[in-house]
């Protein structure tokens, strides 16, 4: 169909300010520095624009002029999807949305599922800074994103001595929750967790894999884990550590079945998130276990699902962790770097966790 001849063009910044017999300046202001302008003459332009069809100065245009975008890149380590799946992930993006918020700034989502390699999301991204949440060392997206001229904080993972760093003490988290576990008296433990490289392993994970996990924050938690029952008296390289490639509660069942097929006479399985433990306690139902009883759980995150089924968890405040995350990249008042921002943990001697009985109690009652 052919277009009209009689379609009126589009205003511009310059046709809206002849019409109101202002300057461009003056328009201009009306949108990007209100403070500018009384309020009667700022409504009068944005009115007149309306009726004209203006739709307001060119966002990519300021951006070139400026060379600010007005927003914050938040590089996951997981599909898109995960930001709004992961109860951790959605309270850590909801407490960077209000640290952008208060700095009147956007988020942009961008991807870095370890199966690919395609980095050209972070090329494209017209963002001011990134956050960079638990991605591990040896990722391209990161290295990408090291190459952009622009601020970077990460969270959790990678530590990289050249930037802002925010995140738990997990080494030091997971003592407390192993010294409460060998207080109990366990030392037929299995252990549940998450990935520890980019590359996918759906089973045992061996010392030398938990040595050398590229995923800093299971590495360290795994290394806190080895020394406390070490010191216990208990041979790590004899304990059983699974790990799960996807992190859902379907991973965490799998993963506890594996580690019951291993040792049926483990008496605690120990996850390293909440989402894994959540899966455990549906896999002991299955069996028929009963937790804490027959077999001890925990996790760590305390997350809200957690709470309700009382979890013995390590609560991390994940939302407070995002608000740092955009506080630091958006604070240019402290020039000095780096920074860390170490997060306060607790641990929840929830109903998960309990004595371990021996096994003749365990299979024919006390």
């Amino acid at each position: 169909m052919a277009r009209s001849t009689n379609a009126r063009r589009p205003a511009t910044l310059a046709s809206l300010a002849a019409e109101l017999g202002v300057s461009r300046t003056t328009v201009s202001n009306a949108y990007n520095r209100p403070d500018q302008l009384s309020p009667e003459l700022r409504k009068r332009v944005l009115d007149t624009a309306r009726r004209l069809g203006y739709p307001g100065p060119d966002p990519v245009a300021r951006s070139l002029r400026t060379r600010k975008a007005g927003a914050v890149g938040l590089l996951l380590t997981e599909n898109l999807s995960y930001a709004f799946r992961d109860p951790g992930a959605i309270r850590f993006l909801e407490g960077l949305a209000l640290a952008c918020e208060d700095a009147g700034h956007g988020l942009l989502l961008i991807p870095a599922s370890p199966e690919r390699e395609d980095v050209a999301s972070v090329h494209r991204a017209g963002v001011d800074g990134f956050v960079v949440y638990s991605v591990p060392d040896d990722d391209p997206h990161l290295a990408a994103v090291l190459e952009r001229p622009v601020p970077v904080v990460v969270c959790d993972q990678p530590r990289i001595d050249q930037l802002d760093w925010v995140g738990p003490d997990d080494e030091g988290a997971v003592k407390v929750l192993a010294d409460h576990l060998i207080g109990l008296g366990h030392r037929r433990i299995g252990v549940s967790c998450m990935r520890l490289a980019r590359g996918r392993n759906d089973g045992i994970a061996s010392v030398h894999r938990q040595a050398n996990a590229s995923f800093h924050v299971q590495r360290s938690r795994l290394t806190a884990l080895a020394a406390a029952f070490s010191e216990a008296g208990v041979d790590w390289s004899q304990v059983p550590v699974v790990e799960r490639f996807d992190h859902t509660t379907e991973s965490g069942a799998s993963a506890a079945a594996q580690l019951l097929e291993i040792d049926p006479e483990i008496t605690a399985i120990i996850c390293t998130s909440d989402i894994l433990a959540l899966g455990a306690l549906d896999e002991a139902r299955r069996r028929g276990l009963r937790v804490p009883d027959d077999l001890t759980v925990t996790g760590f995150d305390g997350i809200d699902d957690a709470d309700r089924v009382g979890l013995t968890t390590v609560r991390q405040p994940v939302l407070e962790k995002g608000r740092a995350a955009g506080r630091l990249l958006l604070d240019t008042s402290e020039p000095g770097r780096p920074r860390d921002v170490v997060l306060e943990t607790q641990l929840v001697t929830g109903s998960t966790a309990a004595p371990p009985r021996s096994a003749e109690e365990r299979w024919f009652g006390p």
